[in-house]
């Protein structure tokens, strides 16, 4: 028989297969030799006092054979002479999920996406690391795989309504995650494994008749009453679908310009904006683990903050433990930063975005008081209605912030205490973040609501995290790029744009996800939708 059991063990005791049989056969009043193996259904850490706990819910097979998981759950047919194609435009997890979701319904998709392959991708980011140069259309959010492909991997949300959590990490394995994915608590892959799958599932799409064009932009949208009839590349081949979902993520803000010149409905929409934090992992460890020294059977620590200040939500966000902060901009004379992990998480700093809400009327005063930083200040007076209002900040804080940085990628940077106590500081200490930090007061690069506010969540997260506000963790802006500052609308029944038909807009550029699995459930939904209503 299989038999459900609940455990709750020590570190070390999880990490040992022979000890957790042992408890099995205790819990369950039986003799260890009729365990014949177990499988881990869920795994999470309780670390909330001074002994950090292991909760485990397990699937053991007693007097019947062990089964262990099959890595392959999905069948995906041939669909080279589908009768219905789909253009998807974006190759990040909205757009690949879609894909694969399309393929499974008899749909034949046909991707094109601007930037690069993975492996065309890397080389991309090692100029920029290294040398300072940003690829408009290959980096670190722009490429096969979406922004998550080198940006860490995490796989944890909370947008189960969005749909099947279950099947994203079950197609993870499939095309080659580690089994823990499927039980974790947070469960997370890792930028150095992520290439790897992103380029199985391309194979698989591939070999079952579905199409991937790389370095092929959208630039233009023809459309005839309420249906798209044809779409434009920057190679000039203009592309014909039965529908078109647009999956182009949180960063593509030639596409968010191309739909308001063409008078395709998008809205401005609140996001948040920050800077990126690091601590040396060992300081994050002792305070989560309440020990000087992390156990050796403990994954290094992280934490997930969020504080009122004066009504406006400072929260964490993208917290990368043993990870490493990276730039993240996509165009040139901008300052963006990220985090990411490596699998194993075994570097020697720990950093996590800490940012603050911002709304329309946020933008609107910062641009009333700084009317020159409005992109084509001296030619047009700012649009205060413009859907475009909370990119153009977002813009311009980002290059702000890469003046202050001093040019090449070197990012602005201060000491925590020292940013809490407006002092300038005289150094900063070592960083994970490649290009190099710039000593700056950070107040003359974020406005005021945002320098205040992150001010007063610091001091709280000192309080919640004894050790957590110190000077030896460094202060780096900007955090901008946590979700689309642009919403495309869509129909809530139908999925698709309410002034077009067939237009499928989706997953963090359309305003609809935020995060890896999120978005590729958003993708997988629309695909049902489009299949439904084809």
């Amino acid at each position: 028989m299989q038999k459900d059991i609940t455990l709750k063990l020590k570190p070390e005791e999880a990490a040992s297969d022979s000890i957790i049989l042992s408890y099995i056969a205790s819990s369950a009043g039986i003799n260890i030799d009729t365990i014949n193996g177990f499988l881990i259904a869920k795994k999470s850490i309780d670390a909330r006092s001074k002994q950090a706990w292991v909760n485990l819910s397990l699937k053991a097979f007693i007097n019947e054979p062990f089964i262990a998981r099959a890595r392959k759950f999905f069948n995906y047919p041939s669909v080279q002479s589908a009768a219905k194609k789909v253009i998807i435009v974006g190759a990040g997890p909205a757009g690949l999920f879609a894909a694969l979701e399309l393929i499974e319904l008899g749909i034949q998709p046909i991707i094109i996406e601007r930037g690069k392959d993975v492996k065309a991708r890397r080389r991309d980011l090692a100029k920029l690391n290294k040398e300072g140069i940003v690829n408009p259309e290959s980096n670190y959010c722009f490429g096969e795989g979406g922004a998550g492909t080198y940006s860490d991997g995490k796989l944890y949300t909370r947008s189960s309504k969005r749909g099947s959590i279950e099947k994203v990490l079950q197609i993870f394995y499939q095309f080659g995650a580690d089994e823990n994915v499927l039980y974790q608590s947070h469960p997370h892959i890792g930028t150095n494994k992520l290439p790897q799958i992103i380029t199985a599932i391309r194979q698989q799409i591939i070999e079952c008749g579905g199409i991937i064009h790389f370095e092929k932009k959208l630039v233009d949208i023809q459309y005839n009453g309420n249906l798209i009839q044809s779409i434009t590349t920057g190679d000039g081949d203009q592309l014909k679908a039965d529908a078109y979902i647009l999956a182009t993520g949180h960063s593509a803000r030639d596409i968010f310009k191309l739909l308001d010149q063409k008078n395709i409905l998008i809205e401005a929409k609140p996001f948040a904006l920050g800077v990126r934090i690091e601590h040396p992992q060992q300081i994050i460890d002792s305070v989560q683990y309440h020990s000087p020294k992390r156990n050796e059977f403990l994954p290094p620590a992280s934490y997930s903050l969020v504080e009122q200040v004066n009504g406006r939500g400072v929260f964490s966000f993208c917290m990368c433990p043993g990870g490493i902060i990276a730039p993240a901009a996509t165009n040139p004379g901008e300052l963006v930063v990220n985090g990411w992990s490596p699998s194993k998480r075994n570097n020697s700093f720990a950093n996590s975005g800490m940012v603050v809400q911002v709304s329309q009327e946020d933008a609107l005063n910062y641009f009333k008081q700084n009317p020159t930083s409005y992109p084509h200040h001296s030619t047009q007076q700012f649009d205060t209605k413009s859907p475009l209002l909370l990119m153009h900040f977002q813009q311009a804080i980002e290059q702000k912030a890469f003046v202050a940085g001093g040019g090449n990628l070197a990012a602005p940077a201060q000491r925590m205490a020292d940013f809490c106590n407006n002092k300038q500081s005289i150094n900063l200490p070592n960083c994970s973040y490649n290009p190099g930090l710039h000593a700056t007061p950070l107040n003359e690069v974020l406005p005021a609501f945002i320098y205040t506010s992150l001010q007063g969540g610091f001091n709280h997260f000192g309080k919640k995290m004894r050790g957590f506000f110190t000077n030896e963790a460094v202060v780096v802006a900007t955090e901008s790029r946590t979700s689309s500052p642009v919403r495309i609308p869509r129909d809530p029944e139908r999925l698709s744009h309410p002034q077009l038909m067939n237009l499928f807009p989706c997953a963090e550029g359309a305003g609809y996800a935020g995060g890896i699995v999120s978005a590729a459930m958003d993708g997988q939904k629309v695909a049902i939708s489009i299949s439904q209503q084809l």
